[in-house]
């Protein structure tokens, strides 16, 4: 069993993966002040919350966008069951073309949920990667990553409404009944869901007419259960497709190891 996880600026996902099959799926609170020591013993407990026994655990692909814990977990792993992780960074192998002007700029996880998607979809896929920011890249038709464009996830902009706007206040993350709202806390709904989503439409609108051709779009990430069914687009909704993609990573590079 493989264990994947990704660690982000909000949430760390950790998910078993066996035969190519996702059998649990948990998060963490994402916290550059736990030490490995912490974090090994919340994974002990959440291994054994879920019954799974850490000896069958046979390695460990590990995506991570916050710098200062990506050895932290990495050190973790090893308290825990004894195994280093293999990190996506340089030197790991993808399969994947990246073509933008800097390829070490590229985060982790855009690369692993990359994997996933050629994976398992036809290209061009356009890939919308909903957690602390909104991520949108594109694969060509050549299955190669050509770029993209970063929004500030829903979380943040609600935040940043509420902070910056003495009269505004904390709303949940959900879709309105209408989008020509009545009062102040659905009208904030209206603009933080209804709008994410067609910032999305209008993106793939505009990526779609440079690339000359229509693409599948696949949405993942947290916040994507709450946007992409509100979108006029088609889009296929992936949650786990980046633990996927780990997994495909480990495999490629296991041998290497």
């Amino acid at each position: 069993m493989t264990l994947a996880i990704d660690v982000g600026n909000t949430h760390i996902v950790v998910g078993c993966i066996h035969n190519n099959n996702i059998r649990n799926v948990f998060r963490l609170s994402t916290s550059i002040h736990r030490t490995a020591e912490e974090y090994s013993v919340q994974l002990s407990n959440i291994l054994t919350f879920h019954d799974i026994n850490r000896e069958e655990i046979t390695g460990v692909a590990l995506s991570s966008v916050v710098p200062p814990l990506t050895g932290v977990i990495n050190e973790a792993v090893q308290i825990l069951i004894g195994l280093k992780a293999i990190v996506v960074g340089a030197g790991i192998k993808t399969g994947m073309n990246i073509l933008i002007d800097n390829p070490a700029e590229l985060g982790a996880d855009i690369v692993a949920t990359s994997v996933g998607a050629l994976a398992y979809y036809e290209p061009p896929i356009i890939l919308v990667d909903m957690g602390t920011a909104t991520k949108i890249f594109v694969l060509n038709k050549m299955g190669s990553l050509i770029g993209g464009a970063i929004l500030p996830g829903m979380a943040l902009s609600a935040n940043s409404l509420a902070r910056g706007a003495s009269q505004l206040p904390n709303v949940p993350l959900e879709a309105p009944a209408k989008s020509i709202s009545t009062n102040t806390i659905e009208c904030m709904k209206s603009g933080i869901v209804l709008g994410t989503a067609s910032a999305i439409d209008g993106m793939i609108e505009r990526f779609e007419e440079e690339l000359g051709e229509s693409a599948q779009i696949v949405a993942t990430g947290g916040l994507s259960e709450t946007v992409y069914r509100h979108c006029k687009r088609e889009i296929i909704h992936d949650p786990d497709l980046i633990l996927r993609g780990l997994n495909l990573i480990f495999e490629k590079n296991k041998k290497a190891k």
